[in-house]
């Protein structure tokens, strides 16, 4: 008769386990398309405004107020918006000479290694952007917008790449154990 080791899933368990894992990362994943979208819808107006900015400068000599203020805002919302996204889709920069000479558990152990440090460092980001946006009232010097919105996007954004860094991790970790 086969002994059953608790440490390890049974069958039905470990299926089970493997479905929610899946639907909470898709889960997470279809959010991370959401604030991309976001973040892209918001360059249209940034472009509309910049270009009446540049013609009624051009031609008029009437620059629209607050042009550089609000599109350096709407830029940054564009940007941490879609960081979870890029690397969802493994669109950052990745060098990959020295690892590419590397066996296969061994990219996979150095990418865990450093996905590890990227969550510690993504976390810091997140705890540091939350300590920022509500500590503070500041606002813009032209426009005065509160700064505080657009601080809580540094948290935002760095909490969804976290949790993009997070699957990775369990996804790494799960191909190393499997190998």
């Amino acid at each position: 008769m086969e002994e059953i080791d608790p440490e390890r899933p049974t069958g039905r368990h470990h299926h089970v386990s493997l479905m929610t894992w899946t639907a909470i990362k898709e889960r997470i994943q279809r959010i991370d398309r959401g604030l991309c979208h976001a973040g892209m819808f918001l360059l249209l107006p940034m472009m509309f405004l910049t270009a009446g900015d540049v013609l009624g400068r051009t031609f008029w000599r009437a620059p629209i107020s607050g042009t550089v203020e609000l599109s350096s805002y709407l830029l940054a919302v564009f940007i941490l918006l879609g960081l979870a996204y890029t690397h969802q889709v493994r669109g950052h920069v990745r060098v990959s000479v020295l690892t590419s000479r590397l066996p296969e558990r061994g990219r996979l152990f150095l990418n865990a290694v450093t996905t590890s440090l990227s969550l510690m460092i993504i976390g810091i980001v997140f705890w540091q952007g939350c300590l920022l946006a509500f500590g503070t009232s500041a606002v813009s010097d032209m426009l005065r917008i509160p700064q505080w919105p657009f601080r809580l996007l540094v948290a935002l954004g760095a909490f969804f790449l976290w949790l993009e860094l997070l699957i990775e991790l369990v996804d790494t970790i799960g191909e190393l154990i499997r190998r």
